[in-house]
């Protein structure tokens, strides 16, 4: 982590020059008077920053990469916003001194939200009373949005979670693209047996897809997973990186955190005991929740894993951003996707059981 006290006239270059950028927003757009602005290693689609200002108080200022993605990333915000106001734990974005909910009158297009201290994301895996607090805050944060203006909840057939024969063409076409390099390292050689092993199981999918009955569909945060839920002990400590608006399937949702692939190998024999307090405990607080969609959540994530191909087509898409944790998700996620398919009837009958 790169650590800059912002100090008036330092010289600065390189990523030190965004740093001063970031400072120089803060005060010209803000009105905050930044001590210490330290880059935060973590983030995809931008960069992000800690910043403590002069009075003791501490931010997260998120830097796009420029001005071109704000018709995406304004409404995210504004998702965000909207939960908040409803009681999610989300945290709270400041607005700049004229208003705006992201400052993009500069050279730096940026939004700033209270930063919250002493917590972690869920990628560690989840375990013990994580289980349920995730599933209250989830099934809290999809009944709120259940009352957003731009889409009602409606049922949709389950199929159209998954398009099946779009992934299956691009799975071939990674095939061909593996299998036709002339040299190829240990990752390649693993990840075409990974892309041949899931082409294998697809008539299983199919069927699969094909059980679902009608399923909700909904505005939702967009990408629910672990990175992007933030915990303190046993607790929710808050929801952040909120997806522009979008009607998706409540029960994708549900999966992307509930079938982790870290938590299901990490968690053994608990994975399953867990995910059924998760879905008990959302349906606790949402008591609207349709019950054909909580008990769909372990087939739409199995279905959802194994047809994807992220990240195995990263090394062939943009083999810059295969890092070496990367190449590690990969194959906990496929292992984790093949021995849910395996475990299939026994995690529904669970389920089953646990929401009677």
């Amino acid at each position: 982590m790169r650590r800059v006290g912002v100090r008036e006239g330092t010289a600065v270059t390189g990523s030190e020059e965004l740093v001063a950028l970031v400072a120089g927003t803060l005060s010209r757009a803000y009105g905050i008077q930044p001590a210490q602005v330290a880059q935060i290693p973590e983030g995809t689609n931008t960069r992000n920053f800690r910043v403590a200002d002069r009075d003791g108080c501490l931010w997260f200022a998120k830097v796009y990469p420029g001005h071109q993605l704000l018709e995406r990333e304004l409404p995210a915000v504004e998702l965000a916003e909207f939960a908040r106001e409803g009681g999610a734990p989300v945290p709270a974005v400041l607005r700049t001194r004229e208003g705006d909910l992201i400052e993009a009158r500069g050279r730096v297009v940026m939004s700033l939200w209270t930063y919250l201290p002493d917590a972690e994301t869920a990628e560690g895996a989840l375990a013990g009373e994580r289980w349920p607090a995730v599933g209250a805050t989830a099934g809290q944060l999809h009944r709120l949005l259940a009352d957003h203006p731009a889409a009602r909840p409606v049922q949709q057939p389950g199929a159209g979670v998954c398009d099946l024969p779009g992934n299956q063409a691009r799975f071939e076409r990674m095939i061909t693209s593996y299998g036709s390099r002339p040299e190829s390292g240990e990752f390649e050689r693993w990840a075409l047996e990974a892309c041949r092993e899931r082409l294998a199981v697809f008539g299983r999918l199919a069927k699969l897809l094909e059980a679902l009955p009608e399923l909700t569909v909904q505005i939702l945060h967009g990408d629910l997973a672990s990175p992007n839920v933030l915990l303190r002990g046993e607790k929710v400590a808050g929801i952040v990186d909120f997806q522009a608006p979008k009607a998706r399937y409540t029960a994708w949702e549900i999966a992307r955190i509930g079938c982790d692939p870290r938590s299901l190998l990490r968690g053994g024999e608990a994975w399953l005991p867990g995910l059924s307090r998760l879905l008990a405990a959302y349906r606790d607080v949402h008591p609207g929740a349709r019950w054909e969609d909580l008990l769909a959540v372990v087939v739409v994530g199995c279905v959802s894993m194994l047809a994807s191909t992220y990240p195995l087509a990263q090394h062939l898409d943009a083999p810059e951003e295969m890092t070496a944790p990367l190449e590690v998700y990969a194959r906990a996620r496929h292992e984790a996707a093949l021995m849910l398919l395996d475990r299939l009837d026994e995690a529904q009958e669970v389920l089953r059981d646990g929401l009677r």
